[in-house]
Order: structure tokens, then sequence, then C-alpha cells
């Protein structure tokens, strides 16, 4: 493990020991290592008598998740079971009748751990992945089963600083930024679409070395209003490129659960070589002996999408390669050739972008703070939140005097 990673699961190891709840955030990049954290913690937990809910987005990140932490505990007598969306309802009774019992000991899903049919026998733990896919009040539905759980959230999205600090100004962060050792630097370059000859020719000479290509598309059908790739296209192209002579799968949300697990099964035993999909396997899909991210138009994705995308391949100590297709020369683009630091990435789109809405929709512009900007006026929105976390500590509040001295002094002149 990397010392960011042990530092991480002793900050985790002393919130579970102390008389107050576990509110923590684990930031880490993508490949960094989050999930071994969260299993040493959750095998903690399971040590104490106490039950564990994962959280995840998706079920082909559920699914991820089930598999490594079943590997990772192989050796101990844990219960370990999958809940998601397209179990049978026999399956499903079994689950909730066993959680119930106590018979449970980590129970790994998707929104189907929201059901409130769920109920759990001493949940102690709650861990979600990617917490930013989901609402207040789906966290807080999964919290309410549970007494005063400990609770940790996971992100693969590097945020700015000036973000962490503003947004979980009320939650313990953990961040992981070294990556495991062995891992190269993926080597990324902007091309334009007139010489995606160059990129072909590699992508045979990775095939050849019996590596795979991932290559990703914003759409799943043609649409009349859009001139953007679309995975159909672009698996014709590619069949016509190489004469129809390497096996390819192709892979989009709309695809019924079976099928999609056929394709992606196919890659990662090396049956199919070339994976044409949408931003699907931004999460959760990791393949090794992939060794090559091809993004088209490139320039309708922000960077952080772009960074996360990109962490599909370099899962090994193979050298790997990203290749961002666009028409047009973006400028923010050239951020990913300069850089593999999804924090250091964040804070240029930070720059490009504008910070947008904290607290609401929007993901880029400006936020409609009345007088202060959050890049500008960082500094003192830090002094902010230092006093605002005294003045709760220490019960500041419930001191009328004190809180009268503090308005006496200060200039509402200046």
């Amino acid at each position: 493990m990397t010392k960011d990673q042990r530092k991480a699961v002793d900050d985790g190891l002393l919130d579970l020991m102390s008389p107050r709840c576990m509110n923590r955030l684990l930031l880490g990049d993508v490949g960094s290592g989050k999930t071994i954290v969260a299993t040493i913690l959750l095998y903690a937990n399971a040590l104490a008598g106490y039950q564990t809910a994962f959280l995840a987005p998706t079920e082909i990140l559920a699914e991820q998740h089930f598999r490594s932490i079943r590997h990772l505990l192989s050796d101990s007598n844990l219960e370990i079971d999958l809940m998601v969306g397209s179990l049978s309802k026999k399956e499903k009774r079994n689950i909730l009748e066993r959680c119930q019992n106590g018979q449970i000991d980590v129970l790994i899903g998707t929104h189907a751990l929201l059901n409130e049919n769920l109920f759990f026998d001493r949940l102690g733990f709650i861990i979600t992945d990617e917490q930013h896919r989901f609402g207040v009040n789906q966290r807080d539905k999964l919290k309410s089963k549970a007494i005063a759980p400990d609770m940790l959230f996971m992100s693969a999205t590097p945020i700015p600083r000036t973000y962490a600090l503003t947004i979980y100004g009320d939650m313990d962060t953990s961040l992981i930024k070294e990556k495991p050792s062995g891992r190269k630097d993926i080597i990324t370059k902007v091309v334009k679409e007139k010489d995606l000859r160059e990129v072909l020719l590699k992508v045979l000479e990775e095939i050849k070395l019996g590596h795979q290509v991932y290559v990703v598309a914003p759409m799943i059908e043609e649409s009349e209003e859009s001139t953007l790739k679309n995975v159909e296209l672009l698996r014709e192209k590619f069949d016509l490129a190489y004469h129809g002579k390497i096996p390819m799968g192709v892979l989009h949300g709309k695809m019924k659960k079976d099928l999609k697990e056929e394709v992606m099964n196919d890659f990662k035993i090396g049956k199919s070589k070339i994976l044409i999909s949408t931003t699907v396997v931004e999460v959760g899909v990791d393949v090794s002996l992939a060794t090559v991210m091809i993004i088209f138009n490139a320039d309708r994705f922000g960077l952080a999408t772009l960074h996360q995308l990109r962490g599909r391949v370099g899962r090994s100590d193979l050298q790997s390669y990203c290749y961002l297709i666009c028409n047009e020369d973006k400028e923010r683009l050239h951020v990913l050739e300069e850089s593999n630091d999804g924090f250091y990435i964040s804070e240029k789109d930070f720059e490009f972008r504008g910070e947008g809405d904290l607290f609401g929709v929007k993901q880029s512009g400006d936020m409609s703070f009345s007088l202060a900007d959050i890049r500008r006026d960082y500094d003192i929105l830090m002094v902010a939140k230092e006093d605002a976390t005294e003045y709760v500590a220490k019960k500041l509040y419930s001191n009328s005097q004190h809180f009268k001295e503090i308005i006496e002094k200060i200039d509402f002149t200046n």
C-alpha cells in the first residue's frame, strides 16, 4: 500500500473507534486504490459485529466492487452479497430476509439498497462510492436504516481544493494522491480527425502485442441535429479500417443487462479486442490489458470527464495511451497532454469553466454570490470556515456577550 492509502486507513480506523460518528470523504484520483482502503475499514467494522452497506451508482460499478471485495476477503468468513435492480423477485426476497436476520455482513448494491422493505439487523457502516451521483435525500434514506452509522463517501472525481473545502467543510477528508507502484503515466495526445491514420496504426500495433482498446463516442444513435460520432457509426468505420479482422464489442446504457454483461465479459477475457462504448465505461470497468483509450469529439467533454475516461487504461505496469480526437484545437485539451494529476487538471478545469453552482444544477459559469468570488476571495473564505468551526466547537453561540463583542469589532465602513 502507498503512504496515502495507509494514512487513509489510519484515519478511518480512528473514526471507527472514536465515540463520534465517522463523516469522512475519501478523495482519490482514478486508479489510486480507494477500494482497498474501504475494504479494510468494512472488514474492521464486521469484526466489531456490525453490518456494512456499500452504495454504488451503477450495476457495472456495484458488480465490480462485489467481485473485488469478495476476492480481497476470500480468506475471511464474511458473508458478502450483491443487491441490484435486475435481480429476480425470489433473489431479492432472499437477500431482504438474510439481511434483516443479520446473516449478511456486507451488502453491496445500487439504488436497490434504498428499498423501503430492506432492513438491517446491525447496520453500523455506510460507504457511498461516487457520492456526487446521489442526491442528499437518497443518502439520507440509506442512513435512516441505521442508528448513528459511520459514513464514508468516496469520489474518484478530483475537485479543486477550493471546492473541497467549500462544499465539504463539514466533513473530514482523506486524500490519496499517490498511485500504486509500477503504474506509468498515460501518454496523451490531442489529434485532429484528419490525422486519425496514425491512431489507427497505433491501435493495430498494440493489438498485435496482445493489448486491448477502448473507443468512446458521445452518442448512442445518429441524430440529424448533431454531427457527433455514435457507437454504431464508429463500429462500421473501425470494421472498415481493419477489414473486419479485429473482433469488436459495442456497449451503451440502453442495452439489456444480459447483453451488457456478455459484451463486457468478452472484452475482459480478450475475446474482443476493441470495445466501442459511450461514457458508461467511465467508472467500474477494469481491464488490465487495455492500453489505448480513444475519445471522439473530445472537445464536447469536460476535462474531469476526459480524465476519468482516460483512467480506464493504465491499470497495470504496461505503457498506455490516450488519444483525444477533435476537429478544433481546443487549448484546454492540451492540459491532459501536460499532466496525469487529476487534482491539477481539476484546477485548470476550474479556471476554464468557472465554478458553476455548488448547490444547484449549473455545472459551469459563475456562481451567483452577491459579493464573494470563490477564487478571488479564497483566503477569507477559509478564515471564515475556521472561525465558524471554532465558533461551533466551543459553543460560543451560547455566549451573547461574546457575540456582542464580535459585532462591536467589525468596521462596517470599510
